[in-house]
């Protein structure tokens, strides 16, 4: 029963890396490169100077707070976190899950060519920004809270950890740093690398393991995953509504169109991160569970 177990876990993660990779592709393709991608892109981007100057503190404190040393000292934070619950692997692990996910997106972002279509000419020097830097520091932090926290914080870890990462990739699209695209793209890597480092703690998983059904946060994931689908959906439906209007020119369009494209895109950012975090959330007790003794 355990080992059967313990094989459908793995399927799950296996399906789960393959999907969010097949995701990223799909994104990256109509993004970067179809005209009425990078359209959407822009004009997300042009929406986002509405009302830019209330927000302008805090967006700039929530990014200017993430860098390299802040990084390692997330990194180090959570292994200690596995640490001290005596879970050696699961500290490497983690630790192995932020940094390939934030040396995937570095890699990406250099090797990924953006074509110049003449929608933007004021970023087109600036070439290819997917996936965001930005977003897969907090995107990858949170996910790996989610895998070393105890289970009495998982449920509110991951809410926690959502909402910081979901604010992060908002704030790269608020300040101008990234197009929403990138961030939705950087979520996938994470995701993906979430879905391998399962997979690692499932094989190194020691026989003395016991998983309790109990311990899963079945209602927490839901409801995470359920906030995400809607967020996903009130997306599609105003990128939708923008789609007929794509023969527009940017800058013609009127103040409610473009913050149509913003309100809809950062909508498709929190709902991605949120997604992405309730699948998880679904499959860690498995992961990491409780041991006999």
């Amino acid at each position: 029963m355990r080992e059967t177990a313990r094989g459908w876990t793995a399927v799950w993660l296996v399906v789960l890396a393959l999907l969010q990779t097949a995701a990223f592709v799909v994104v990256w393709r109509f993004a970067v490169h179809t005209e009425l991608g990078q359209w959407l892109d822009t004009v997300a981007l042009t929406g986002n100077r509405i009302g830019q100057d209330r927000i302008d503190g805090p967006v700039d404190t929530l990014l200017n707070a993430m860098s390299v040393v802040s990084l390692l000292a997330a990194t180090a934070v959570i292994g200690f976190i596995a640490l001290i619950r005596g879970r050696k692997a699961l500290a490497v692990t983690a630790t192995l899950l932020i940094a390939g996910a934030n040396v995937t997106t570095q890699l990406l972002k250099h090797f990924l060519v953006r074509p110049d279509f003449g929608i933007d000419p004021e970023r087109a020097a600036a070439g290819n920004s997917l996936p965001s830097g930005h977003t897969s520091v907090a995107a990858s932090v949170a996910v790996a809270l989610i895998l070393v926290l105890p289970r009495k914080l998982r449920a509110a870890g991951a809410f926690l950890g959502a909402g910081y990462a979901a604010a992060a990739g908002v704030a790269t699209l608020s300040a101008g740093w990234h197009r929403p695209s990138d961030a939705v793209a950087a979520y996938l890597v994470v995701g993906a690398w979430a879905a391998v480092a399962g997979l690692a703690l499932l094989v190194f998983q020691r026989e003395q393991a016991v998983v309790e059904p109990g311990d899963a946060h079945r209602v927490a994931a839901a409801v995470l995953g359920g906030v995400g689908a809607v967020a996903l959906l009130a997306s599609a439906l105003a990128l939708s509504w923008l789609v007929d209007r794509s023969t527009i020119p940017v800058e013609a369009l009127s103040r409610r169109q473009l913050f149509v494209g913003y309100a809809g895109s950062a909508a498709g950012i929190g709902g991605t991160i949120a997604v992405v975090a309730a699948l998880m959330l679904v499959v860690v007790h498995r992961l990491v569970p409780r041991w006999k003794g």
